[in-house]
This record gives C-alpha cells, sequence and structure tokens, in this order.
C-alpha cells in the first residue's frame, strides 16, 4: 500500500512539472512572438476620448450624516477584519467624534469639495462601493490590481534588506468617482487625517467599463503616489538626488528645478514603470492624448508645461517613461524605449517649461538623467537600496505577459491550468500591449481582463476571512493636469 501510495505521489509530481514546463515553454514562445505592434493605439485613443466625454458621475456623495453612519456600519462586515481595523472602524471612529455638526461644518468649509470635505467623501465612497457592490465585478478587479502592486513593493522576496514602509503597509482602498479629476489618490498622509491607515484610489467610473489605457495610470498612483508618501523622507531624498543628477551633468534652462519640484508626479511615472513594465509608459502616452483629444479637441501630448502643473509637461513624460523602460532587465528593454521614444517624437513641436523654452535635446537628456537617478541612486530611507532594486520588470514578467495576451484576446473560459502562476499586474500589462495591437477587439480584452482580475481577487486571501498581511497634507495626486495655463488644478 505505501508502495502505491509513493507510486501516486511521484506520477502526480511529474504530472504537475510536466504541466507546469509546458506552460513555461508556450510562454517563452509568446514572448519570442511577441510584437512590439503600436498598430491600434490611435484605435485605443479613441476609446479614451469617448470615455472621456461620457462624464458619468458614479454614485452621488453620501452627504447625509446619520444615514451614512448607518450604511457603515452595515459595511463592516463586509471587509476582512484588518481592512474593518485599519479603515471602516477608524473612518467610523472618526465620524462620530466629529459629530453631525462638525460633519456639516466640513461640508460648508470645503464647499466646493476640494480638500477636506472631498477626502472624507472619498473614504466613505471606498467603504461604500466596496461593500454594498457598486459595479461589483470591475471594483474587485481593480482591488485586486491595487492590492497586488502594493504588495509587490512590500514582499519579503522583493524588500530583503529594507524596513516596511514608515506610515502603511497595507494596500489602498479603491472607488470609482470624480471624473473631472481623472484618476487619483489619497495617500496615506492624507488619509491619516481621518483615522484610516491607508490610502484611498479613485479612478472614473466609466472606466470600470471602457477606456482601457486609464488602468495604466494605477500603477503611478499606487507603485508611486502611495509608496512615495509611506515611506519618510523618500520624496525628498528623490528631489535632492535628481537635481544633484542635473547638476553635475551642466543641465541648465531651469531644469534641475523644474524637474525636482515636481518630483512626486516624476517618481510616480517611474515607479509605474518599474511595477507595470513598458506597458505603463506607453499606456500614458496614448492615455494622455486620449484625454487631451477630449478636452481639446487635439489627440496630442502637449509640449508646455505651466509653471502650476505639479506634473512635468506630457511630452516629458512621454520621454521619461521611454527612458525608464530603456533602464528595466528585461531583454526587449532597448528595443521597447525607441518604439515608446519614437512614439512621443511624433508629437514634439517646442517645449515650454514654466516660461522658458527649452533645446529639445537637453529637455530629452534631462529626463534620461532623471529616469536614472530615480532608479538607480541608493536612498537613506531604504536603507541604502534604490528603487530597481526593490520592484523591476524581468524576462520572466515579459514572458508572463506574453502568454496571457493570447488569452485576453479570446473569449473561452479559462481552465484551471491558467488562473494561478501570474500577478495582476502582468494581467493589466498584458491587456494594454494586446489592445495596442493590429486588429485587436478592444472590448474583448478589456472584458476578459477585468474577469480574470476577479477570478485572482475571489482567491485573494488579503479579502478573505483569514488576511494576511505583507512581511514585507491632505492634498490629492491627480494622474493628469486638465489645462494648459487657463485653469488652476484643485489640488
Amino acid at each position: 500500500m505505501q508502495q502505491e501510495t509513493r507510486t501516486e505521489t511521484a506520477n502526480a509530481e511529474f504530472e504537475f512539472h510536466t504541466k507546469a514546463t509546458r506552460i513555461e515553454n508556450a510562454r517563452r514562445r509568446e514572448v519570442a512572438n511577441a510584437r512590439m505592434d503600436l498598430s491600434n493605439l490611435p484605435t485605443c485613443i479613441e476609446n479614451v476620448r469617448k470615455a472621456v466625454l461620457t462624464n458619468f458621475q458614479g454614485p452621488e456623495d453620501a452627504t447625509d450624516y446619520d444615514q451614512l453612519r448607518g450604511r457603515l456600519e452595515a459595511a463592516k462586515g463586509k471587509f476582512s477584519p484588518r481592512y474593518q481595523e485599519v479603515v471602516v472602524e477608524p473612518f467610523i471612529h472618526k465620524l462620530g467624534k466629529l459629530g453631525r455638526q462638525g460633519f456639516t461644518d466640513i461640508l460648508l468649509r470645503d464647499s466646493m469639495r476640494n480638500n477636506t470635505a472631498r477626502l472624507m467623501l472619498d473614504i466613505a465612497q471606498a467603504i461604500l462601493q466596496n461593500a454594498e457592490g457598486y459595479k461589483a465585478l470591475a471594483t474587485d478587479a481593480f482591488q485586486e490590481v491595487v492590492s497586488d502592486l502594493y504588495d509587490g513593493f512590500l514582499s519579503a522576496e522583493d524588500r530583503g534588506g529594507i524596513h516596511p514602509p514608515d506610515l502603511s503597509v497595507v494596500p489602498a482602498v479603491v472607488k470609482w468617482g470624480e471624473p473631472d479629476s481623472g484618476p487619483y489618490t489619497w495617500p496615506i498622509d492624507a488619509t491619516s487625517a481621518l483615522g484610516l491607515e491607508a490610502a484611498v484610489v479613485s479612478v472614473p467610473p466609466i472606466h470600470a467599463e471602457t477606456g482601457l489605457l486609464a488602468w495604466s495610470s494605477i500603477s503611478h498612483e499606487v507603485c508611486g503616489h502611495d509608496i512615495l508618501h509611506a515611506d519618510i523622507g523618500l520624496i525628498n531624498q528623490l528631489a535632492e538626488a535628481v537635481k544633484a543628477a542635473l547638476h553635475e551633468k551642466n543641465i541648465d534652462y531651469g531644469l534641475p528645478e523644474y524637474w525636482s519640484s515636481r518630483i512626486d508626479e516624476t517618481a510616480s511615472d517611474v515607479l509605474g514603470v518599474l511595477n507595470l513594465g513598458p506597458a505603463a509608459a506607453i499606456g500614458l502616452v496614448g492615455y494622455f492624448r486620449g484625454m487631451n483629444a477630449a478636452f481639446t479637441g487635439k489627440a496630442q501630448l502637449r509640449n508646455n508645461g505651466p509653471a502650476q502643473d505639479p506634473h512635468p509637461a506630457d511630452i516629458l513624460r512621454g520621454y521619461l517613461g521611454a527612458y525608464s523602460t530603456g533602464l528595466l532587465v528585461f531583454e526587449q528593454a532597448g528595443e521597447w524605449e525607441k518604439v515608446i521614444e519614437a512614439e512621443t517624437d511624433k508629437d514634439l513641436t517646442s517645449i515650454r517649461l514654466a516660461g522658458t523654452m527649452v533645446n529639445t535635446d537637453i529637455a530629452k537628456q534631462s529626463a534620461r538623467i532623471v529616469a536614472n537617478a530615480i532608479m538607480k541612486t541608493k536612498l537613506k530611507s531604504l536603507e541604502n537600496h534604490s528603487l530597481d532594486q526593490i520592484q523591476n520588470w524581468r524576462d520572466r514578467d515579459e514572458s508572463i505577459s506574453a502568454f496571457l495576451r493570447t488569452l485576453l484576446r479570446t473569449t473561452g473560459s479559462l481552465t484551471e491550468e491558467y488562473k494561478t502562476g501570474f500577478y495582476a499586474a502582468h494581467v493589466v500589462a498584458a491587456a494594454i500591449t494586446e489592445a495596442l495591437s493590429q486588429d485587436v477587439d478592444i472590448d474583448v480584452v478589456f472584458n476578459r481582463m477585468i474577469t480574470l482580475l476577479k477570478v485572482m481577487h475571489d482567491t485573494n486571501p488579503a479579502w478573505g476571512p483569514l488576511f494576511i498581511n505583507h512581511s514585507g497634507d491632505i492634498v490629492r495626486h491627480l494622474v493628469y493636469y486638465p489645462s494648459d495655463e487657463s485653469t488652476i488644478v484643485l489640488h
């Protein structure tokens, strides 16, 4: 009997390893055959433009104090114990301390709902939407991406020798809303003002259904702002590193100050690439073009960077994404850099930054220097490690992403063997790069992405009854600045 058991076990192990080998070989074939095909980029841009113009608002803000308290109490049981502890219960407690009058005072003092009132209402929406099933499929998919991206910076394997973040080790909660602001995040140093120990990430509700390239911005928000604000001193150290690197290369035109003063947005772009690979860079190029087409009628990256815009000019962000991609460690990094740079070049005219005309070659050189400084400088707040030592896009990541592309362009059911061995970041990266390819049906890819992410979320222990933790200034951070110069963006 023992011999039969050993034989059965050996056969099972052989079958498992044979299946794993078959899948890995298939992945390798896919990455070898994967093309850097951007033929469908104009269609993807138009897809974003139409999505933005719908201006779908999502749920109304919960402004009735007593009704909100009741809904929040009912919501508690829909969250895992850990999220009850760090998100739901602290917020309920904070509202209790504020009382009906304090709650009303916040709404009155921030009548435009751009600051404290917006934060308070967004936290409420993040809890209520998750608990009450608003766009349940897409919400769970969105939450899985956020959880995976944040976990990637906290895992013991990736963060070896580096202490966990100072302010938060719990992934952000998600919500849909505020379409006029585009994707944005409330980092932990903002949400902690209302008792939370996690950030809140928001994406316009239309992107629960369409506008695939908007999903490339999630890595900017989560791996960017939320990570940067969770480690005390990290942002300032990156700003100094960028400024020093530009001065060392004698870069003028005010670029050392321009880049360093926009370090939050700049570093967030780079961190997005480290976590999502080239899809983050080319995805944002397409997404910004779609946003600009909706707001200005021109599907182009803007060459003007107003002084009041906390982001670098669109054109610089295109180059920053290209050069960040080129610094990744996967084999095709250099080829992808050339593709993204060439795509950005299509929109290049005359670069004006904070009112100053800047030589094109110098501007591009500065973007290359900045990408290198952010990715590779060893930082005190990270125990003398660099960001690219914590996270990077490797050949295996590219291989998995290429393999997943075949699953995302079909409509059949996913078999069990294709439900493990990859992460949400791979799924989003695969969806973006596949959607850009010639003759691909974007809606099919989008719906398959959502379905697969939902399957992953349903098996994620972080959102089950046994929460597994990682070992590893109230200002919203918008991914897009809506006007060239006429409008001051509201933070």
